[in-house]
């Protein structure tokens, strides 16, 4: 690796300088991170926001889960290396359409608004949207919800529900783990999430529950910039060969059980 080191340097001053030249060149986006790095062989750049189990959430100093070991499984497909940064959910998109990431991997679901600005991979799992109150709440359904307190993380389709909602006073954090706090500690009467991180949430802290009621299917897929056609190619493909293989439901089935 501390050779490998000095040729990572390289190639991320060659990413930083694509980035800077296209930016300076009034074009209004910069070069993707896998064209400056060269596509084979090179790094693939993703982005993520780990507080989201058990699609991506740290263990240790590592992030680890679903997102993850299927972005490492399509990097090797790929013939690259992948590497990974943190950061918050609501700048993913941003990332991506910049240059400064090739990818966002972060159970984030396809929507209109986010087709706007970037394209999106094939799906590759599917979200459920429930509610997480209290165990002594008396919310029993989404009926309920109407000029209540809800904690929602900022950018995510949980924050589009719950504007929806109406006269909630909707609390947006940065962090999952902070909105899920805020439930717990009574400052919120619910959380609006996806079903496995609910999951996650629910089994950390005693107190809390989830509803039965299930309000909303989504698809989850990997983001990439609208001028890296290239890239959203070899990833389908490399899907749909980690599809066809078994890989796929295997990495599912990792972190995630069908039991009841």
């Amino acid at each position: 690796m501390k050779n490998i080191k000095k040729i990572l340097a390289v190639i991320m001053a060659g990413v930083l300088a694509s980035a800077i030249l296209a930016a300076c060149g009034g074009s209004g986006s910069a070069a993707p991170a896998t064209e400056a790095a060269g596509a084979a062989g090179g790094v693939l750049k993703m982005v993520t926001e780990a507080t989201f189990p058990p699609y991506e959430s740290y263990e240790g100093g590592e992030i680890v889960g679903i997102d993850v070991d299927i972005a490492k499984a399509i990097a090797e497909e790929l013939g690259m290396t992948l590497e990974i940064e943190d950061m918050a959910f609501d700048s993913l998109i941003a990332a991506v359409q910049s240059g400064k990431a090739d990818i966002a991997a972060a159970g984030m679901t396809v929507t209109e608004d986010r087709l706007k600005n970037v394209n999106f991979t094939e799906p590759y799992a599917t979200g459920i949207q429930v509610i997480i109150v209290r165990e002594d709440s008396d919310i029993k359904s989404l009926d309920d919800l109407a000029g209540k307190k809800i904690a929602v993380q900022t950018g995510t389709t949980g924050e589009i529900y719950a504007e929806d909602i109406e006269g909630a006073e909707i609390q947006s954090f940065t962090k999952a783990t902070d909105a899920v706090l805020e439930v717990l500690n009574g400052k919120a009467d619910a959380m609006m999430i996806d079903n496995e991180p609910a999951k996650a949430y629910v089994a950390a802290n005693e107190g809390l529950k989830i509803l039965e009621e299930e309000f909303a299917v989504e698809d989850y897929a990997i983001a990439i910039a609208k001028e890296n056609t290239e890239l959203l190619e070899r990833i389908n493909n490399a899907l749909k060969n980690l599809k066809e293989s078994g890989k796929l439901d295997e990495i599912v089935a990792k972190y995630i059980t069908t039991e009841e």
